[in-house]
């Protein structure tokens, strides 16, 4: 699916392959597999590579939100129109709503309801709570019954905006993602609080613009971590930086600086350190469990594949994950890293099948699983495996 699009955004630029290999620094030969289904393109560094040689974006490339006839991908999709507004309309000084439950009834929304849904990845369940709520923080803002109130307000509009920004993510929507994280930072601001501006930082680059921005991406991270180090003092300060460090790891991995990988991964450990192992608990469930699943990640858009992702991934305990967003997108990335050796492609499709088990709407939703299973269709030979895999693409909308 992405080869095609490939090939039609290399054509629309008039560019031979050649032409465009020499651009991007991929050779002429990969991009022909490419196009024609024989090879994946999931790693960032390729796509943002192309997608600068190309001079569109890298959702141009790697495409945009879909809709399939499978309800459980495609309900959450029905959230975005009522999170959008609530998000574009809604001002610190001007909420749109004048009364609003009260301001515990609120904070007690976020913690048993919102989160707990979000940790199951239940996004339908999630976005028809979320306009609601951030309404009534708004106004809660606005119109706030004291100073402490007020601050309450604030951080709690701060961890809505996290959840919306997951969800807009994990969609497809990065131009709502980047709002959402921008009116976080607004409430962090008038917080003055270095760790929930870290948090706004967090967000932010889960949302980072989709064009060829690795290396900005890499000094935003930089940038936000350095202002929050003199600041880290307690394990919500820890979790925060340590955040931030991942991003800063996967940043350099995609721009290719081992050295830099190296040390932001061992920055990460070392906050986790400091913390309970406990990815459930902790804020965006950073943890050394969470460490280990970023490096992970990390090793699979280095191209690392088949036994070596096996490897590594026998550092990270499943049941220490405890959530099924973070245990799905391990077993996303472990299923994409296999379906590179065709020692290991009938594996990759039994852990495929295990991430989309553990968390359907997050993973019928990822576009790199969709690819993923697109190129492992292309690639199939057994019966079985075919079988498995077209109830898959089925699922995602991928073409079968």
């Amino acid at each position: 699916m992405i080869g095609a699009r490939l090939r039609t955004l290399r054509r629309w630029r008039g560019m031979t392959q050649a032409e465009l290999a020499g651009l991007s620094g991929l050779s002429p030969s990969f991009l022909s597999m490419v196009e024609h289904g024989k090879r994946m393109l999931d790693r960032r560094s390729d796509i943002a590579a192309l997608a600068g040689a190309l001079r569109v974006s890298e959702t141009d490339l790697a495409g945009v939100p879909h809709l399939s006839a499978d309800p459980v991908q495609s309900d959450p999709h029905m959230a975005i129109p009522p999170l959008r507004a609530a998000l574009q309309i809604n001002r610190l000084n001007g909420p749109v709503i004048e009364r609003a439950r009260p301001l515990p009834d609120l904070v007690r929304e976020i913690g048993t309801r919102i989160d707990p849904l979000r940790a199951r990845s239940d996004y339908s369940a999630v976005g028809k709570i979320l306009p609601d709520v951030l309404d009534e923080l708004y106004a809660h803002v606005a119109s706030p019954a004291g100073e402490l109130g007020r601050r309450q307000a604030l951080a709690s509009l701060v961890e809505v905006c996290a959840a919306a920004n997951e969800l807009a993510s994990v969609m497809g929507y990065t131009d709502l993602a980047h709002l959402a994280a921008v009116r976080a930072e607004e409430a962090a601001v008038l917080l003055e609080d270095p760790v929930q501006q870290g948090k706004a930082a967090v967000l932010s680059l889960f949302a980072y613009p989709q064009e060829h921005t690795w290396d900005r991406r890499l000094r935003a991270a930089e940038r936000a971590a350095g202002a929050l180090e003199p600041h880290a003092r307690d394990p919500l300060a820890y979790q925060v930086l340590g955040m931030l460090t991942l991003h800063a790891a996967m940043a350099a991995a995609v721009i290719q600086r081992p050295h830099v990988i190296s040390h932001w991964l061992g920055e990460a450990a070392r906050l986790a350190g400091r913390i309970p192992d406990d990815p459930a608990g902790n804020w965006q469930y950073f943890s050394a469990t969470n460490v280990g699943i970023w490096r992970l990640a990390i090793g699979v858009e280095r191209g690392e594949s088949g036994g070596a992702v096996l490897e590594i991934a026998r550092s990270v305990s499943e049941e220490k994950i405890g959530v099924r967003s973070r245990k799905a997108m391990h077993l996303a990335d472990i299923g994409r890293g296999l379906a590179r050796d065709p020692k290991t492609r009938a594996e990759a499709v039994r852990v495929l099948r295990r991430a989309e088990e553990t968390a359907p709407q997050l993973i019928r939703n990822s576009t790199p699983v969709r690819e993923t299973v697109a190129y492992l269709l292309n690639r199939a030979t057994a019966a079985a495996v075919g079988r498995e895999l077209r109830g898959m693409a089925a699922r995602m909308g991928v073409p079968h």
